[in-house]
């Protein structure tokens, strides 16, 4: 399916490739987000961008690098690939390699429900419910001081009419469909691009995180120096991931919720070894 794209410029001047303007002035805005409680990359270093969508984390590590990290880009979502590429290819930033797979626990093929009026959601674990969509803008409704710049109008509206507004715009955005990908996993990788060390693991694979860790196999985990990434807190999963975490040696953990999303599943976690 055909992926219709704009252009939008981003602070630094850079003029990048996108699906939809608003979900990119959201994103772009959270970037700093994944530069906290200590994460940090230095010229040199490998990171991983497991969930590159169109590449803003990708363009973001590589300009706080001066273009001197090593960055690998895992995107599935073919449409979503194909922007990330073009954007790579505008600003001819050779050091970021991308991946047309997703990473999860085993190499295998798995079907994606793509949502091409909000790329980020995309996942192989939908959650496409009436109550899904009435937490949403319920939780929207509630938090509307803390929201991003593309949603400051629910500050100011009536409560009715952004009720309204927003169902309409939830309804448009959980249009889908579904995808075939290849998955790897991050010790296949490793192996077959010979990766000496990952100095910073970034995962927003929207409910899959957890299956990308268990793709890490124990001889590979000593490898990784930070994590930064978006978890899911269902059954149980933030402090399963926290677990895993501590197990294999990353002393420093801190967990945090944007304002806006206060009540919601969806928690940033920052890990770190000891130093």
């Amino acid at each position: 399916m055909a992926q219709r794209t704009a252009e939008i410029s981003l602070a630094d001047g850079k003029t990048i490739f996108c699906a939809n303007r608003q979900e990119v002035e959201f994103l772009r805005e959270e970037m700093p987000a994944y530069f906290r409680h200590g994460i940090a990359i230095r010229e040199g270093d490998t990171v991983m961008d497991v969930g590159a969508n169109i590449g803003l984390f990708s363009l973001y590590a590589s300009l706080l690098s001066h273009g001197k990290a090593n960055i690998l880009a895992f995107e599935p979502i073919t449409t979503t690939f194909e922007i990330l590429q073009r954007n790579i290819q505008r600003h001819q930033l050779h050091n970021i390699k991308s991946f047309p797979v997703g990473l999860s626990r085993i190499s295998h093929t798995a079907t994606f429900s793509s949502y091409p009026h909000c790329t980020g959601w995309c996942t192989m674990y939908p959650d496409d419910s009436a109550a899904q969509r009435a937490l949403m803008k319920r939780l929207a409704l509630a938090n509307s001081e803390s929201a991003p710049s593309f949603l400051r109008w629910l500050r100011w509206l009536p409560r009715w009419i952004c009720a309204a507004l927003l169902e309409r715009k939830i309804n448009h955005a959980f249009i889908s469909h579904q995808i075939t990908c290849e998955l790897k996993t991050i010790s296949q990788i490793i192996r077959e691009e010979d990766v000496k060390c990952i100095d910073l693991l970034k995962v927003d694979v929207e409910r899959s995180e957890l299956d990308v860790l268990l793709g890490i196999v124990q001889e590979h985990w000593p490898l990784i120096r930070q994590v930064v990434m978006e978890v899911h807190d269902l059954n149980g999963r933030l402090a399963a991931v926290v677990d895993l975490l501590r197990g294999q040696g990353f002393a420093q953990i801190v967990v945090e919720q944007h304002p806006f999303l206060r009540g919601y599943e969806t928690h940033n976690l920052y890990a770190l070894r000891s130093a």
